[in-house]
């Protein structure tokens, strides 16, 4: 009998919550998690005892503010001194520091100072995720399709990978959001339709807009674009930030301000959160309604907080926000050759869809045109990825899809002023080959740089280095007549090789950038990936201690209930008086026992399970 091989899982990744799933016995089952949710926080906590994720960690944030952590997909692959996150460090409660020109999360965890890059962050939430499926499954999951934004660049790809790895993962391939929601509205749709698809994928953190061609079980990227620094939390953020310069205007004082002190020894951190906790709330209510309070009970200095927020003043607000996604649609639209009349369909996905003025303003730039549903906003994209990788795993209980994909970014290398030069246009359909010519700059120079980078800004430095070689021993002439020929290849994984040939001589060089190279070294993702088995025991090993506690404090109220039925009827028996002894003393042993071990209460289970034993037999002798 051959071993029954663990599906693929799909797992969507995301800023502000995330979600898994997976295809089995060729239906797609978004899973649920021990709160019986199918969407669970992307959000970490560390305690003095333990570490928590997920529902867990979101519950206790005001309690534990600075040592909470949310929003790590913003800072994957990205430097500390980027502005974005210069920016956001002010409202974030928790503390990010500088390692290395990275960026770190600082907490307090078992009474010790620690640093967690958001590669670990994240795949914390990936063991989550992993954790959730194995449950559902029964069995130990190994592979999955992990989504990331469309627009992310190389780096932050590569650091999605490093997550995976730390969290014991086989990504077997990044899968671009808003393809993943089209997946899930397009897979089994009718066959020989063919429509252009338009997924408008507006998350927590990030904003994607794709157009893709779907033909049955065909999927073709034609052009994409998005903004990884846009999302729900950037609206959240805007209030916050209202609601600050509000209190500062009428109380005098500046919550935002991480030195400062108040009564109960409550510092900012825990109002910031507090604040941005009541903000989301009324954001979230204005989806159904007009208006909507911002409430937040003793916010500082036992005040409370009461404010107004009406649709009119969030649109007012976020604005800016609100037209740069349109803006967004309209350049995909203008890299895609189409009109608005050539769309089909708009796909919607991602939480912040439900914003009615974004609805509005969507069908306006469409004439009007009925945006779809059919998809499930907080879970297409995990759906889409399990369909993914039940595809790319030969699942033979589902359809395969087609997919062709396209480069989100442009591709190119530095030439003279410091300029980079396209060679890969950004939505070329992958695999894609080009070629390009260049002329040395000097008299006699005998070797070219090339630097590769990719990014749509005119200066070289303003974009992301994928990696640099150089080209020596070239024939020497003036400038402008020795040529470089440089080939750009891209397969369908991702993959990039580089190579530069003097035509001269036919001397080469190349490079290869693969998709899944490690961006951190390698030590460090081994020594990530050590203590991230050394959480997982700790975690088990909590986990197995409150399941001993809970069979325990079950089986007292069995047996309390099985003795007092007797024990009301003969209060005089000292036998009975024997049996509840043992009842009274197990209870009276859990509510001290807070630093008991699992063989202790495994211990006081077996005799409380024998003592049960003998009241059974005793009783039936009566």
């Amino acid at each position: 009998m051959s071993d029954v091989q663990t599906p693929a899982i799909g797992i969507d990744l995301g800023t502000t919550n995330s979600c898994v799933a997976v295809v089995l016995n060729g239906r797609v089952e978004v899973i649920a998690n021990e709160m019986g949710k199918r969407i669970t926080p992307s959000c970490v906590a560390f305690t003095e005892e333990e570490r928590l994720i997920g529902h867990a960690a979101k519950y206790q944030a005001i309690f534990n503010s600075k040592n909470t952590i949310f929003d790590a997909k913003r800072l994957m692959g990205m430097k500390y001194h980027d502005e974005n996150i210069q920016n956001r460090i002010r409202l974030w409660p928790f503390n990010v520091v500088e390692s290395s020109g990275h960026p770190r999360f600082r907490v307090q965890y078992k009474n010790e100072m620690k640093d967690f890059s958001p590669e670990e962050i994240s795949a914390m939430i990936l063991q989550k995720m992993k954790a959730i499926a194995e449950t559902y499954i029964g069995s130990p999951v190994k592979d999955a399709v992990v989504t990331v934004p469309a627009y992310f660049n190389d780096s932050q790809r590569q650091a999605t990978m490093d997550a995976g790895k730390i969290a014991g993962l086989n990504i077997v391939s990044l899968l671009n959001e808003p393809s993943a929601a089209a997946i899930a509205y397009g897979f089994n749709q009718k066959k020989g339709m063919r429509q252009n698809v338009l997924v408008f994928d507006f998350g927590g953190g990030t904003f994607d807009v794709a157009i893709l061609s779907i033909t049955e079980n065909d999927f073709e990227v034609i052009a994409t674009s998005g903004d990884t620094s846009l999302g729900g939390s950037d609206i959240d953020e805007r209030l916050v930030v209202h609601f600050i310069e509000e209190i500062k205007k009428k109380h005098n004082k500046d919550i935002s301000d991480k030195e400062i002190k108040v009564k109960n020894e409550e510092d900012s951190s825990k109002i910031l959160t507090k604040l941005r906790n009541a903000c989301e709330r009324a954001k979230r209510n204005l989806s159904s309604s007009t208006q909507s309070e911002v409430l937040s009970e003793s916010l500082f200095d036992g005040i409370d907080f009461r404010a107004n927020l009406s649709q009119t003043r969030l649109t007012k607000l976020c604005s800016d926000l609100f037209t740069k996604t349109i803006n967004i649609v309209e350049a995909v639209l203008e890299s895609s050759k189409m009109g608005v009349d050539d769309i089909d369909e708009i796909v919607l996905a991602g939480g912040s869809t439900r914003i009615p003025k974004i609805q509005e303003l969507l069908q306006g730039k469409f004439n009007n045109k009925k945006l779809n549903h059919k998809i499930h906003p907080d879970e297409a994209v995990a759906y889409g990825a399990a369909v993914y990788a039940a595809s790319i795993s030969s699942d033979k209980t589902i359809e395969n899809i087609k997919f062709v994909d396209v480069a989100p970014l442009t591709l190119g290398i530095n030439v003279l002023g410091n300029l980079m030069s396209p060679i890969i246009p950004r939505n070329t359909k992958l695999p894609a080959t080009v070629m390009k010519k260049y002329v040395t700059t000097v008299d006699y120079q005998s070797g070219v740089d090339i630097k590769v980078y990719e990014g749509e800004r005119l200066s070289s430095d303003e974009n992301n280095l994928l990696g640099e070689f150089s080209l020596e021993n070239i024939q020497p002439a003036k400038k402008g007549i020795p040529q470089i020929e440089v080939s750009f290849v891209v397969d369908m994984n991702g993959i990039l090789t580089v190579t530069a040939e003097d035509t001269a001589t036919g001397r080469n060089e190349e490079i290869v950038i693969r998709c899944n190279k490690g961006r951190l070294p390698k030590h460090e993702v081994e020594r990530m990936i050590t203590e991230a088995k050394e959480f997982q025991k700790e975690d088990d090993k909590k986990e197995k201690l409150r399941a001993a506690r809970h069979e325990l404090e079950t089986l007292c109220v069995e047996v309390k209930d099985l003795i007092s039925e007797q024990r009301d009827d003969d209060l005089e028996n000292l036998e009975l008086d024997n049996f509840w002894g043992v009842y009274t003393d197990t209870e009276e042993w859990l509510d001290e026992a807070e630093q008991a071990t699992e063989e202790e209460y495994r211990s006081r289970y077996d005799a409380l399970v024998e003592n049960e034993r003998l009241f059974v037999s005793y009783a039936v002798r009566r």
